[in-house]
């Protein structure tokens, strides 16, 4: 390639990054992120309310203790229909911000493993809130079949694969890594690197209390996924349906579950505060919680 190609290649793909930078950084596109992330609560406080009626002898509704159940719960009346309809526009705003930042952001972090892993976990997070906005679209379709039947589903389909009893052990090696990485999080409240401006000690403890708790949520639906490679038995895995149930039929597991339940409905309320400071970056060069008045001001704050 010429030295003047590079330079027009160079070109574009600044011109793409700002481009791309500059939409996601934009006010309409704020407001919906702002949406999603109270939509992301809401939803994680239904998942907790349900889990709780399961942990005092309910049957949660009806429904599944997760986050297709707290979906369909919401889609059973006219202005959950509403919610769930905001909640898909927010979700995908979501997704756009988090793959904006996979592939621009993060510049905070000096280049290398920080910076790669920084967008490793965006282009998680993109993939959580798209999958959650296509529950969402399958919930007010009326689609039925439950998450944990879905999952194991393709787990039976993982496990006819050559290797399959180890694949589907890796899954769940996967995500018990995830939810430690939560655990850790909670315990050295790492979200607050999400807010823009930080947070007071009391939405610190709500995030200490929600990130530990879908932690240990996560732990247990890893821990089925490799139960199932062992017994070579799909119906063994499952989400976080079955393992909410799996934690509430354990020695002391109704206690054990109203704990998870608070904690999850304690993330859901975090949400509502991160949605009022979230922090966006997506390459543009803008620092954290810098507002119009602090760069006409050349970054001086009160």
């Amino acid at each position: 390639m010429t030295a003047s190609a590079a330079g027009a290649a160079r070109s574009a793909k600044d011109g793409a990054e700002r481009a791309g930078g500059q939409a996601v950084d934009s006010k309409p596109f704020r407001i919906l992120v702002t949406v999603g992330l109270v939509t992301y609560g809401i939803v994680h406080i239904l998942v907790g309310w349900i889990a709780a009626q399961v942990a005092w002898g309910g049957t949660g509704g009806g429904q599944e203790a997760s986050q297709q159940g707290a979906l369909a719960e919401m889609a059973q009346n006219p202005v959950g229909v509403v919610v769930l309809w905001l909640t898909v526009l927010g979700l995908f705003a979501m997704t756009v911000w988090q793959a904006a930042e996979a592939a621009w952001g993060h510049r905070d972090k000096p280049s290398g493993f920080k910076r790669v892993r920084k967008r490793l976990s965006s282009v998680g997070r993109a993939i959580t809130y798209a999958a959650i906005a296509v529950a969402a679209i399958s919930a007010l379709q009326g689609a039925s079949q439950s998450g944990d039947q879905k999952q194991e589903g393709w787990t039976a389909r993982l496990l006819e694969l050559p290797f399959g009893r180890i694949l589907v052990g890796a899954v769940g090696v996967v995500i018990v890594v995830i939810a430690v990485r939560l655990v850790i999080k909670g315990i050295k409240r790492k979200f607050t690197e999400d807010l823009a401006g930080g947070a007071s000690a009391g939405v610190q403890r709500l995030g200490q209390a929600g990130y530990i708790s879908k932690g240990v949520a996560m732990a247990v639906v890893g821990g089925l996924f490799g139960w199932a490679a062992v017994t070579y038995d799909p119906s063994k895995a499952g989400g976080l349906d079955d393992a909410l149930r799996t934690i509430n039929s354990a020695p002391l597991g109704s206690v054990l579950l109203t704990v998870v339940a608070l904690g999850l409905v304690c993330f859901g309320v975090y949400c509502f505060f991160w949605a009022r400071h979230p922090k966006i970056d997506a390459g543009t060069g803008q620092r954290s919680g810098e507002t119009a008045g602090t760069r006409a001001a050349g970054g001086r704050t009160a």
